[in-house]
């Protein structure tokens, strides 16, 4: 069942995800080469905690056997990796990384979620291209995050627009819906059919997040249980906000 937001829970969503827009601000001005991962989980979490927030991330649990729990405030993923980078003091960012982040922050009792593709320093041309496509992959969804449209519409828009421009999208993981939860209905994948689906109504919370391969769109998990790699090598780029279904147009809550 997907949950019609009142006013009031427009409102404290809107606080939860102003805070994530502000770490991935932080992270935008700091990032830079020679910083290791866990430098960077620790600089967010910081940002989170002095803002009134929560790292809904960290702790997050895993559905495999044997897996611990996530154990960072964000998720860090460079160049091959696709999404879920487990931060470390081992891993340190490099010139010419493309970096992406992935941050959810928990404020009176609701989610804001948002994922940036960060350039560090100097990136090939081919590189960069893949983050741009990727970012203008969810503002060609978001034309169709408007009532009596279908998630189908948004799915449809998003994966085309990918694959006419020689990319994969990511099958296995998709956007959702937001708000008390991190996760919750419906699903929003980054591909499908238009006109398929369930329709959009004012009042929906949905986090719109393309996942982007430069190859084949197959993937890996690695031994870490949350490392999600491309299998080919190539390179993977994530763009993800928060957006509120209103009367008109959609209105994205994670970008200040």
């Amino acid at each position: 069942m997907v949950e019609i937001k009142s006013k009031r829970e427009i409102e404290l969503m809107k606080e939860a995800c102003r805070v994530t827009a502000l770490v991935h601000k932080v992270i935008e001005r700091m990032i830079k080469p020679g910083m290791t991962t866990l430098e960077l989980d620790k600089l967010a979490e910081k940002v989170i905690r002095e803002n009134g927030g929560i790292p809904a991330e960290k702790g997050y649990p895993s559905y495999e056997k044997g897996v611990p729990n996530f154990p960072g405030s964000i998720c860090v993923s460079i160049n091959d990796e696709v999404i879920h980078g487990v931060p470390s003091e081992k891993v340190i960012i490099k010139d010419g990384d493309i970096v992406s982040v992935d941050l959810v922050v928990q404020k009176g009792g609701f989610h804001g979620d948002a994922a940036r593709t960060y350039l560090v320093g100097n990136v090939p041309n081919d590189a960069k291209r893949l983050v741009e496509i990727t970012k203008q992959a969810f503002f060609e969804g978001l034309q169709f995050a408007k009532p009596g449209n279908r998630i189908g519409d948004v799915s449809h828009a998003i994966g085309e627009f990918v694959q006419k421009n020689g990319y994969s999208v990511v099958q296995e993981f998709q956007g959702h819906g937001i708000g008390r939860n991190m996760h919750e209905e419906p699903g929003i994948p980054n591909y499908g059919k238009a006109g398929k689906g369930i329709k959009l109504e004012p009042g929906m919370t949905l986090a719109i997040e393309p996942m982007v391969i430069q190859g084949s769109p197959d993937i890996l998990e690695l031994d870490d249980g949350w490392t999600i790699i491309t299998e080919d090598g190539t390179l993977s780029a994530h763009y993800e906000n928060t957006i509120l279904i209103t009367e008109k147009e959609p209105e994205i809550l994670t970008i200040i």
